[in-house]
């Protein structure tokens, strides 16, 4: 079970991570997302920033299926997540060990790779 908390721990071990200001949390490494707070739209409602969801990116629309269809109680997607390599983590469905995976991998996919020199054992140590 996690929770924004360790989603700003685990963002901010990472080397090169800023935290963009938000009502929720989002982070980014050289200008790009790579995990933020979940912006729930329904229709006729303003926009709720959900700190509950975590919005990561995955890389191509493969994993992207592959974590939606092995893993639907814990991950989701909408129709505006269409065509974009992004998927939506209940975290409250997701341990601390992987949420750390999972938001590692998405550091490593947009950081540079000069960057990645800097991330040996992962934001864990």
């Amino acid at each position: 079970m996690s929770d924004a908390d360790d989603v700003r721990r685990i963002a901010l071990a990472l080397p090169h991570t800023v935290e963009i200001d938000s009502d929720g949390f989002d982070f980014r490494v050289d200008g790009k997302g790579f995990v933020w707070s979940y912006p729930e739209r329904l229709p006729g409602k303003p926009r709720v920033i959900r700190t509950d969801v975590a919005v990561l990116f995955v890389g191509d629309e493969a994993e992207k299926q592959a974590l939606l269809l092995g893993e639907p109680e814990m991950f989701f997607t909408t129709s505006g997540y269409d065509g974009l390599p992004l998927v939506m983590v209940r975290l409250e469905r997701v341990s601390s060990e992987r949420l750390s995976e999972l938001i590692t991998d998405a550091w490593r996919m947009r950081a540079p790779d000069d960057l990645g020199a800097d991330l040996v054992a992962g934001p864990e140590g």
